[in-house]
């Protein structure tokens, strides 16, 4: 029996499985690939950043499963005997998978809705036939829809009167409800809410740059638009990964949501830049409130450029502005109670993280598969069906669709 990870190619997912597998766990793994080849290929892009070669063909070869197919598909897109040994092999599921285009309610709406929903039924049917263990589903703080000056508890997080801030918190909201009304009652579950998750207080290096490109471009201004003593909820994806592996594989967690989250420790923008200036010898920024409207305003402007520089920058300050205005932190007091621990500062590891960025031009250093080591057919196993014919696997792959 192994753990159903959803989304073990995407940025927390593939730390999640790093997690799962250095501690000894078995993973089945769907990917969207034409072949078990491609499958392992996305893999290992996902996973290096996390283990070196042997070590990864290693998890590869003994605990992971593949399954070829697609989250947003009936029944994950798999042939009847493929899809019942992942019900029979599957004693608990982790969903990480999602769109997080949050310009495309399209994309939000078949990838979150229509993919969570395909993991409920997973769910339901794998607890027909032997019981799960435990449901886990990653959600987001977006859920919190729009907010002004707050701390906000778990408990207290979704309210249905309160406007969205785009498709993806409006379906990651849906999916936290579609999980209370579908999952069976006595299946245990727990909803993790991260905030944002950005970088690794461990390491400068990264595989997800898109809000460390808008960081590196704030960061850079003379002036900014923000109130200096509004805080910003930043969290490290090692923390989060480590919160959603150690409670899910926890007899008894204390409760059932958490805010994976800064919480009331989050920096403020003064806190944050000044850290930065310090460590780069450099002046920190003025700040001008007054500014923020036309600001938007620019942003819009720039984001309608595309397919040019100016126009990717904008689009992702434009995806990402709200979160910075809303002053807005979420409490985290469940998750430290149960790691023991407060997350690391963004102050402590952010300057390593922006020069690692900048000094790649904000693209991995991603290794390619080494020639000499070929993947392997078990026995009994065809070329088609490699990793998924036969219990003992050659090859696995990540989770699920989308990440």
């Amino acid at each position: 029996m192994a753990i159903f990870l959803s989304g073990g190619t995407g940025y927390i997912g593939a730390h999640v499985a790093a997690n799962l597998l250095a501690q000894g766990q078995s993973l089945n793994l769907l990917v969207r690939a034409r072949s078990v080849e491609e499958a392992e290929g996305r893999l290992w892009r996902a996973l290096q950043l996390h283990f070196d070669f042997p070590v990864f063909h290693q998890h590869l070869r003994t605990r992971t499963r593949i399954f070829l197919g697609d989250l947003t598909e009936s029944h994950l897109g798999l042939p009847a005997s493929d899809y019942t040994r992942l019900l029979d092999g599957t004693d608990s599921i982790i969903h990480c998978a999602a769109s997080l285009n949050r310009r495309s309610e399209k994309s939000c709406l078949n990838v979150n809705l229509r993919g969570t929903l395909e993991v409920l039924q997973l769910a339901r049917r794998a607890h027909e036939r032997h019981g799960l263990r435990r449901f886990s589903h990653v959600s987001t703080v977006a859920v919190a829809g729009q907010r002004q000056d707050e701390v906000v508890g778990e408990d207290a997080a979704i309210d249905w009167g309160r406007s969205d801030y785009d498709p993806y918190a409006r379906t990651k909201k849906f999916c936290e409800h579609m999980l209370h009304e579908l999952l069976p009652h006595d299946v245990s579950h727990l909803v993790f809410r991260p905030s944002i998750v950005l970088g690794d207080s461990r390491r400068g290096e990264t595989t997800q740059f898109d809000m460390v490109r808008a960081f590196v471009f704030l960061a850079g201004l003379p002036v900014l638009p923000f109130h200096p003593e509004h805080r910003v909820d930043i969290v490290p994806v090692e923390y989060v990964a480590d919160a959603i592996t150690t409670l899910h594989l926890r007899e008894k967690p204390s409760h059932d949501t958490y805010h994976l989250s800064a919480g009331t420790g989050s920096q403020t923008f003064r806190e944050l830049t000044a850290a930065l200036a310090q460590a780069r010898g450099t002046k920190p920024p003025l700040y001008a409130p007054f500014l923020g409207r036309p600001f938007r305003s620019v942003v819009r402007a720039a984001a309608a450029q595309r397919g040019t520089k100016i126009g990717h920058v904008g689009s992702l300050l434009q995806v990402f502005l709200p979160y910075l205005f809303w002053n807005t932190v979420f409490d985290n007091r469940r998750i430290v109670a149960e790691l023991g621990r407060e997350p690391m500062r963004f102050s402590a590891y952010s300057l390593e993280l922006l020069q690692f960025a900048t000094t790649t031009r904000y693209q991995y250093p991603y290794r390619d598969w080494p020639q000499e080591t070929a993947p392997e057919v078990p026995p009994g196993g065809s070329d088609s069906a490699r990793g998924v014919a036969a219990p003992a696997v050659a090859g696995g792959i990540p989770g699920g669709g989308r990440s």
